[in-house]
C-alpha cells in the first residue's frame, strides 16, 4: 500500500472532523485557517483518498436504553475450530450482516475474534448468540464480558498536529 502524502492542514482537518463532522465548511475552514473553497477541496480529496470512510452520528446508548432498549453491551471473544483464511473470512462475513455486532476485530494471540455487541436485553443477546455462534459448527469457544458501565468511548485516531 502506497503511503498517502499529508501535510499539516490535512492533519488539522482530520483532527477537527474526528471531533465534530457536522461542522459547516465555513466553521471548519476558520478552525484550520484556510479559505472555505480550499477547505472544501481538501476535505473532498481526503474522502477520495479513503482517509474519511464515512460520517456518522454517535448515539447515546444509555439514553436509548431507557427509551427503546439496547441496554446490554458485551465484549465477546470467539475462537474458531479452523483458522484457515476461508474460515476467518466466512466468520467475518457472517457478523457483517448482524446489526447488533457494532465492531469485529480479528486478533492474535488468544481468541480469533473480539466483538462489541449491543442487545436490548439478555433474551435478545441469547437469540444473537444462537444465530451467530451456536449454529456455526466452526465456533469452538465463546466468552462474553458484559459491560457494567461505559467509562470511555470514541473512534478518534490519534494524529500528530504537524508533519
Amino acid at each position: 500500500m502506497t503511503p498517502i502524502a499529508l501535510d499539516t492542514i490535512d492533519l488539522l482537518l482530520l483532527n477537527q472532523l474526528q471531533t465534530d463532522a457536522a461542522l459547516s465548511n465555513q466553521d471548519l475552514a476558520e478552525r484550520v485557517h484556510v479559505s472555505p473553497p480550499t477547505c472544501l477541496r481538501r476535505v473532498k480529496r481526503l474522502k477520495e483518498l479513503g482517509l474519511i470512510e464515512r460520517e456518522i452520528a454517535v448515539l447515546s446508548v444509555d439514553t436509548l436504553a431507557g427509551s427503546i432498549g439496547y441496554g446490554l453491551t458485551a465484549v465477546v471473544e470467539i475462537t474458531l475450530d479452523r483458522q484457515d483464511q476461508a474460515a476467518l473470512v466466512a466468520f467475518e462475513q457472517r457478523v457483517q450482516h448482524e446489526d447488533a455486532v457494532q465492531q469485529c476485530y480479528r486478533v492474535s494471540p488468544g481468541p480469533d475474534f473480539c466483538l462489541v455487541v449491543h442487545a436490548a436485553n439478555m433474551p435478545d443477546y441469547l437469540a444473537l448468540t444462537q444465530r451467530l455462534f451456536t449454529a456455526d459448527a466452526n465456533v469452538r469457544n465463546v466468552k462474553s464480558f458484559f459491560s457494567l458501565k461505559r467509562s470511555k468511548f470514541g473512534a478518534r485516531v490519534p494524529l500528530p498536529t504537524q508533519i
